[in-house]
């Protein structure tokens, strides 16, 4: 028999196998032993100490008891708990669950203007199989069907919510699907609470000509459908010809033109001045240069470090945007120095072209005289078509800070410039009419004077201002002529009310009006107390002071709700555009205009 330390012995061979036998086991006992050892020692085989505060326990064979002490005394992560078997177990799809996947389904369709197919995409079906396996994603048509009852639910709710408004405004637009098809859009605007409500109605196909009667159908046909024929105080549109006939004229309704729309027109008069459309094609074609050429691009950025210039691009101004010139303007004078140098390397630019591209001095000159103006302009721009809803009201009052402030000569600026605000200036005026009596009848003007911020009127001659007061009162005899028609209806019913008013015969000796006031120097009063405390500040909320103060002045309040509801551009059907050119695209070309209204309604409400 060979020695154990014989390497070439059986019995060495042995003691290796179960040396390296019982490590496994212990590796294998150390993997399975609780982690609640972690935090007890063993003293022997019946006992046990908790390290953490040094009590002894009796030992058996579980680790339970163990357990329950660190629990009770000493908590600890959830990571040394036991799981239980509910963690274990599978969980079952229900039917409540299913129908609430299958309605977040839908409705994600509807918010994030997805097309319908997506539910029957391998991708989609892949993940839905992962985290749901039991669920049965629902085909297109089922999702359809799904979109349209979530349609109709929506539909139902807000005539609910237009019902209930007394007066409201709306604002349409139209567009051109990449379809070539035609759509006239509608969207409401309203009071509820003092909370301004913005809806979107319709987006309805428009086969025919946009003829003035042709328009007037679609819009009088949606105002009948909703139910809101008879509270449409103001129709907010563009300034094109057919669409103000059909709303003037044909519908009877009061039209306001986009003010927005309107001020474009009256800056692209300045921009026709050949001055002035000399340095905005000079810019231009510069700003293209670098836009199409690599070298000159690279180049600029380079130029830009050694500098220590922002390395920002070159904008180019686009025609539908007079906004876009004030903003190429400014990014070529914040970067003229690089410009010039990048013209001025041969080894980027050629001499032919360097001449052609460069400015003049007189140039550059009329930009930076022009940019406060332009800046002036985008500001009421901008405030005009912010993301919150703008009323009417601001109109005239920005109207009249434009012309005389910002589009005011001033000593010793160009030719070219005092001509470009010249030119703005009497376009502006001729479009908006500030100091005519007849426009003071308008919705603008009556707004102004229903926005505690514009009250008074500051901004406007005597006549205009009397001229405006006049027609309130007007309106406020028309409002109580209205109530009066609700109560006689209101007598010929039968009940404990009439009943009551018979057997007061001292009413009727006297007559039920005997109490009551002069309502016209009633409304007089209100007016003058209205018009007698100071105004708020104009960063505050017109609709907030009225929900505060709408108990004191009651006839008033009710006209605040009128007109203050109206916006003061068309914004908000023209943003109805962005929503569609992701619904009718080229991926679902063939989409049914009805399903183009739903998809669109559901999005935007």
């Amino acid at each position: 028999m060979g020695s154990p330390l014989d390497p070439h012995s059986n019995t060495h061979t042995c003691v290796v196998t179960m040396v390296t036998g019982d490590t496994v086991n212990m590796a294998a006992a150390a993997r399975n032993r609780s982690k609640v050892w972690g935090s007890f020692s063993k003293i022997d085989d019946k006992v046990v100490r908790c390290k953490l505060c040094g009590k002894d326990y009796a030992f058996h064979t579980s680790t339970s008891g163990m357990l329950a002490h660190l629990e009770k005394k000493h908590p600890m992560p959830s990571s040394l708990k036991q799981s239980s078997m509910d963690a274990f177990r599978v969980r079952k799809l229900d039917i409540s669950r299913a129908e609430k996947i299958t309605g977040l389904m839908t409705s994600m369709v509807a918010k994030d203007v997805l097309p319908v197919s997506f539910v029957e995409g391998v991708g989609f079906r892949e993940l839905m199989a992962f985290l749901e396996p039991d669920y049965q994603v629902p085909c297109r048509k089922t999702t359809t069907v799904r979109l349209e009852k979530m349609y109709e639910d929506k539909a139902a709710s807000l005539r609910e919510s237009l019902c209930a408004a007394e007066h409201l405004a709306i604002t349409t637009d139209a567009w051109t699907a990449l379809t070539t098809e035609s759509y006239v859009t509608v969207t409401a605007h309203y009071f509820e609470d003092w909370k301004m409500k913005t809806a979107l109605l319709q987006t309805r196909a428009m086969p025919e000509r946009h003829t003035a009667e042709n328009l007037a159908n679609v819009l009088g046909a949606a105002a009948e459908d909703w139910g809101i024929a008879d509270k449409i105080v103001a129709c907010v549109h563009d300034n094109a010809t057919n669409v103000t006939v059909a709303t003037s004229r044909h519908l009877e309704w009061e039209s306001h033109r986009c003010f927005a729309h309107t001020l474009q027109l009256a800056v692209n008069d300045g921009f026709k001045l050949n001055s002035i459309a000399n340095v905005v094609g000079g810019a231009s074609r510069l700003v293209s240069h670098f836009h199409h050429s690599t070298v000159a691009s690279e180049a600029l950025k380079k130029k830009q470090a050694i500098q220590l210039k922002e390395p920002h691009r070159l904008i180019q101004y686009v025609k539908t945007r007079w906004n876009s010139i004030h903003d190429m303007f400014e990014r070529l004078l914040e970067q003229r120095w690089t410009i010039a140098a990048v013209l001025s390397d041969r080894e980027v630019t050629k001499l032919s072209d360097a001449r052609t591209l460069d400015l003049t001095d007189a140039n550059w000159h009329t930009m930076e005289e022009l940019l406060p103006v332009l800046r002036a302009l985008k500001s009421a721009t901008t405030a005009l078509c912010s993301e919150k809803e703008v009323s009417v009201s601001v109109v005239y009052p920005i109207t009249a800070a434009l012309l005389s402030r910002h589009l005011q000569r001033d000593e010793g600026e160009s030719p070219r410039v005092s001509e470009f605000k010249r030119r703005v200036s009497d376009s502006l005026t001729s479009r908006m009419e500030p100091e005519n009596t007849g426009t003071a009848k308008k919705a603008a003007f009556i707004a102004s004077f229903l926005d505690p911020r514009h009250k008074h009127l500051k901004f406007t001659t005597k006549e205009v201002k009397e001229a405006v007061q006049e027609k309130v009162r007007d309106l406020l005899s028309g409002l109580r002529a209205v109530s009066g028609d609700s109560a006689r209806v209101d007598d010929d019913e039968s009940g404990p009310a009439k009943r009551a008013k018979q057997v007061d015969a001292m009413v009727s000796f006297f007559g039920e009006d005997y109490f009551k006031g002069d309502t016209v120097t009633s409304d007089h009063s209100e007016i003058e107390r209205y018009t007698n405390e100071e105004g708020i500040s104009p960063s505050q909320d017109p609709a907030l002071w009225w929900s505060l103060n709408e108990s004191r002045f009651k006839n008033l309040s009710r006209l605040a709700k009128a007109y203050l509801c109206i916006p003061a551009t068309s914004v908000p059907a023209e943003r109805v555009f962005s929503a569609a050119g992701l619904v009718v695209n080229r991926l679902r070309s063939r989409l049914l205009p009805k399903h183009v209204d739903m998809l669109l309604f559901l999005n935007k409400n």
